[in-house]
């Protein structure tokens, strides 16, 4: 079973638990996706299924994705995306994965692109402390020293400096998964995921169970 599935982030609510709680939980319209490509050991080399999401006009369809959605028979989509599964024989291509697959299933991972913030400084990017408040201090708000003067003379790579911040692929881990609704496609996922509301995130089963 593909326990992997695309989706739209709606926004943030809140819902009460059945012990009266309030809980912060993101909505996500997850699928259905459909099974554009399966990737078999003996043809690919692994094993894997490609997962088509989100609805585009033929017109914006180039021609060789429009030859792929051809060969696979199904109507073009605006995303595909690689799932390893176990064995891909198990699928075939045209197969829909909902929110369903998700029954029995506590806890998930959510990966997205995080928000733009633009360009920032190490402060607001990295949370750096910064100098003294006073008057008579020069060092506010910069890094501080970059590098050395002799040995080996230059900024060492990976450095953290002022940039561009956000825009990241983002997964957040261990999330639990409150409550799915079949009818219309939704998944309510405690706290907070990556990206603005109508971000495209990927939901998986969660690969590593922990407690928070």
């Amino acid at each position: 079973m593909v326990n992997t599935i695309l989706g739209r982030k709606l926004g943030m609510t809140q819902i009460w638990s059945d012990n009266d709680e309030v809980i912060p939980v993101t909505v996500i319209q997850a699928g259905p996706c459909t099974v554009a490509q399966v990737k078999t050991k003996e043809t690919d080399g692994y094993e894997a299924v490609q997962l088509g999401y989100g609805d585009i006009k033929e017109k914006h369809v180039n021609k060789p994705m429009a030859g792929h959605f051809a060969k696979a028979g199904i109507a073009p989509t605006r995303y595909l995306r690689e799932v390893r599964v176990e064995d891909a024989s198990e699928h075939q291509v045209g197969e829909q994965v909902t929110v369903e697959n998700f029954e029995g299933i506590d806890h998930v991972d959510v990966t997205g692109v995080s928000k733009g913030k633009g360009f920032a400084g190490v402060i607001r990017r990295y949370h750096f402390a910064g100098g003294p408040g006073g008057h008579g201090s020069h060092f506010h708000r910069a890094p501080g020293s970059v590098g050395m003067c002799a040995t080996p003379s230059r900024v060492i790579k990976g450095l953290r400096m002022p940039g561009h911040m956000g825009c990241d692929r983002v997964t957040v881990m261990n999330l639990e998964l409150v409550r799915i609704d079949p009818e219309q496609n939704l998944m309510l996922v405690k706290g907070a995921v990556p990206g603005g509301k109508g971000a495209l995130v990927t939901v998986r089963k969660a690969v590593r169970m922990y407690q928070a």
